[in-house]
């Protein structure tokens, strides 16, 4: 079965901002922590997941159909620093470099691209691996899609099905969007309903099983409880629907993920330009794995190495 590893690019992004030191620069100033915390959990997905198709997704902006639903969507948050902004180029040349296509829609958020092609390959009889820590993307986990949440780099990345999602969250996969409407997520800036926590929520969904099916029977439900969903149900539909993610997207064609063969030189290249004189030992070693060796030429596979002159700029060495 061949297997589709979908990354939300933002949210490695994000990860590797934060957990490199910003102080991680080249020998002429450039900042590169998010790049080189990007890199390194590249070849740490490519040599554990071993994929034969892979597809980076990215947020465009910040006017999809969401925006334009609700004016606060997201508001809120945390405002980026720039010095995160000006790195992005940087990481889309490292994708670029390595020949994995990577993808963006002004109207849609990146979730959305991961879905679309999550369930088209699903159709095609793929297995998917989608790699994110939006919860959104929980409502996707089927018998062929797992959602793989990242810790310490992608050293322990914390896998997700739907009997895992159930334990974890006390809902099915496809229940989530109703379990947001009831929650909220403050990280979107959706409230939900007042007053519900996720215990609640699982609880009406294990009896009633949607948002509409608990709003059917609310004589049902105690007092204290109705009288918190009767006063948000507006905002707790609105959230369910926000929180939907979109599958009638156009497409590439899935033979264009296929992953070929990587681009040894320029790689090596990259990395030398970025001072990542760790990363080179790293996908040399990569390279000398079955999995490595079938995706570069023999006459590749031997990269010349790094010499003692080479300074290594790299700080965080376990990342």
């Amino acid at each position: 079965m061949k297997h589709l590893v979908l990354i939300d690019g933002h949210h490695l992004m994000y990860r590797a901002y934060w957990a490199i030191p910003r102080t991680l620069k080249t020998r002429a100033g450039e900042q590169t922590n998010t790049v080189f915390g990007v890199a390194s959990m590249l070849l740490s997905i490519l040599a554990k997941e071993e994929p034969d198709a892979f597809l980076f997704c990215f947020d465009e902006g910040d006017q999809t159909f969401r925006h334009q639903e609700a004016t606060d969507y997201k508001a809120g948050r945390a405002e980026t620093p720039d010095d995160f902004y000006v790195q992005i180029p940087r990481v889309h040349e490292l994708i670029d470099t390595f020949a994995i296509p990577h993808i963006s829609d002004p109207k849609y958020e990146a979730d959305d691209l991961l879905c679309a092609y999550a369930r088209a390959a699903e159709k095609a009889g793929m297995r998917v691996t989608i790699v994110t820590g939006d919860r959104d993307a929980l409502q996707l986990a089927s018998d062929r899609i797992r959602i793989a949440i990242p810790h310490k780099g992608y050293q322990q990345a914390e896998y997700l099905g739907p009997k895992e999602i159930e334990a974890k969250y006390g809902v099915r996969p496809d229940q989530i969007p109703s379990y947001k409407g009831l929650t909220g997520d403050q990280s979107d800036n959706l409230p939900g309903v007042k007053g519900i926590g996720p215990k609640t929520a699982a609880e009406l969904l294990q009896k009633y099983d949607t948002l509409q099916g608990v709003y059917d029977h609310l004589e049902e439900i105690r007092p204290a409880v109705r009288e918190k969903l009767q006063a948000d149900r507006e905002q707790a539909f609105f959230c369910e629907r926000m929180a939907l993610l979109v599958t009638d997207l156009p497409l590439l064609p899935l033979e264009r993920l296929a992953l070929g063969m990587f681009p040894v030189g320029q790689i090596v290249a990259f990395f030398r330009a970025m001072e990542f004189t760790l990363l080179i030992k790293r996908f040399q070693s990569f390279l000398s794995t079955p999995f490595g060796k079938a995706h570069c030429a023999p006459e590749d596979a031997v990269v010349p190495p790094v010499t003692a002159g080479e300074q290594t700029t790299e700080q965080l060495l376990l990342f």
